[in-house]
C-alpha cells in the first residue's frame, strides 16, 4: 500500500500531541516533517525531524512530495498561518487540516481544546434537515418495535427477579433533559436500593456503586436495565441512537463547566450513543468532557450507517461487559 506523506505544521506540544495520534492510527503515514510556527516557543520535537523555516511552506511541501498538512497550532492571530502558501498548496492538491478536522477524522470525535464556535457555524455537517430526521424516526420506529418484541421474555424475567429480591416497584422514572432542552420521563428497571437517594440528593452512578442491587448488578452490566426505554423511543421522546439524557441538575452543572454541552441536545437522546461504545464508564464532569467529544461528532455525522455501526457496537459493549452503565 502506497504511504500517506504527512507534513505537520508546527513544532511544539499540540505537534507532539498529533504525532502520537497519527502513528498510532494509521500505521501507513509517514510524517516527513515538521515545519515550526513563528509562535512555537517550546520545540518538543527532534532537532533532526524539525524543517528549517529558510524555505516556504508551499515550497517545502513540494520538495518533499506532501499529501497532506496538518495545522498544529492554536494560536492563529496575527498573521502566524502562512495562509497564502497554504491556498497554494490546496490548489496543488495538497490536503490541509485543521486541528479539529484532524481529530474528529483520527479519533471519531470533535476535540473541545480544538474547537472554536466559527467551526460549528460554518463548518459541513450540524445539519438536522427533514430528510435526515424522517429516515431516523423511520428506522427508530421499526427497530424498536422488532427489538421491543424480541426482549419481551427477557424483561418479564428481569421484572419477576427484580420483585422477588427487592419487592415492588419494578420500574423506576426519572427525569432527563431531551431534543432542544425539553424535559421528559425516562423509564428503566430498577437496579438500586429503594431509598438509593433517601437524602434527595442527586448523586453520578458508578461502576460499583453500592446502592445498586444484587439483580441490579447483573441487568446493568448487560444493559438490560435500558429495554424498557423502548417505548421511550416509540413515543419519540428518545431515539434508539444518540447522546444518552443526563438529569437537569447534572445538564446544569455540565453546562456551566463545559463550553459546547448544550449542542449535544440539537439531537434527540438515545438509549445507546457514539460515547457509549467509544469510552468506558465514567462518572464525573472530565468523564463528560471526553464523553462530549464523541456526542458532537454524532450530532454533527450522524448517519443511517453510522446508528447501524453503533448498534453493533452496542451488541459487543453487552457481551462483554465493557462500558457498561
Amino acid at each position: 500500500m502506497m504511504e500517506h506523506r504527512v507534513l505537520i505544521f508546527g513544532a511544539g506540544p499540540v505537534a507532539e500531541s498529533v504525532s502520537k495520534v497519527l502513528k498510532r492510527s494509521d500505521p501507513d503515514i509517514q510524517i516527513v516533517g515538521y515545519y515550526p510556527s513563528p509562535t512555537d516557543t517550546e520545540i518538543c520535537i527532534p532537532g533532526q525531524l524539525v524543517l528549517p523555516r529558510a524555505q516556504s511552506l508551499s515550497d517545502t511541501a513540494y520538495a518533499l512530495n506532501v499529501h497532506e498538512i496538518i495545522i498544529a497550532v492554536r494560536e492563529r492571530r496575527g498573521g502566524i498561518l502562512p495562509l497564502r502558501e497554504l491556498l497554494d498548496c490546496k490548489l496543488s492538491g495538497v490536503n490541509v487540516l485543521d486541528l479539529a478536522s484532524y481529530f474528529e477524522r483520527a479519533l471519531g470525535q470533535i476535540r473541545l481544546d480544538s474547537l472554536r464556535i466559527g467551526w460549528l457555524i460554518f463548518g459541513e455537517g450540524f445539519r438536522q434537515g427533514w430528510q435526515r430526521t424522517f429516515v431516523k424516526r423511520l428506522f427508530d420506529i421499526v427497530a424498536a418495535s422488532i427489538l421491543l418484541l424480541l426482549a419481551l421474555p427477557v424483561m418479564l424475567v428481569t421484572a419477576l427477579l427484580i420483585v422477588l429480591e427487592d419487592g415492588f416497584p419494578v420500574f423506576y422514572r426519572q427525569e432527563r433533559v431531551g431534543l432542544n432542552g425539553r424535559l421528559f420521563n425516562v423509564i428503566k428497571f430498577r437496579s438500586m436500593r429503594k431509598d438509593a437517594e433517601s437524602d434527595g440528593k442527586p448523586r453520578w452512578a458508578t461502576a460499583n456503586d453500592d446502592r445498586t442491587t444484587r439483580i441490579g448488578r447483573i441487568v446493568r452490566k448487560l444493559r438490560i436495565d435500558e429495554l424498557p426505554q423502548l417505548y421511550s423511543v416509540l413515543t419519540g421522546d428518545m431515539s434508539l441512537v444518540g447522546p444518552r439524557p443526563e438529569r437537569p441538575y447534572f445538564v446544569d452543572q455540565l453546562t456551566r463547566e463545559i463550553p459546547f454541552y448544550a449542542v449535544r441536545h440539537s439531537v434527540k437522546p438515545g438509549v445507546t450513543g457514539w460515547a457509549q461504545v467509544s469510552y468506558p464508564y465514567g462518572a464525573s464532569v472530565d468523564d463528560s468532557i471526553q464523553k462530549l467529544q464523541y456526542d458532537l461528532y454524532y450530532v454533527k455525522n450522524h448517519t443511517l450507517f453510522l446508528d447501524i455501526v453503533i448498534l453493533c457496537e452496542t451488541v459487543v459493549v453487552v457481551l462483554t461487559g465493557k462500558g457498561a452503565q
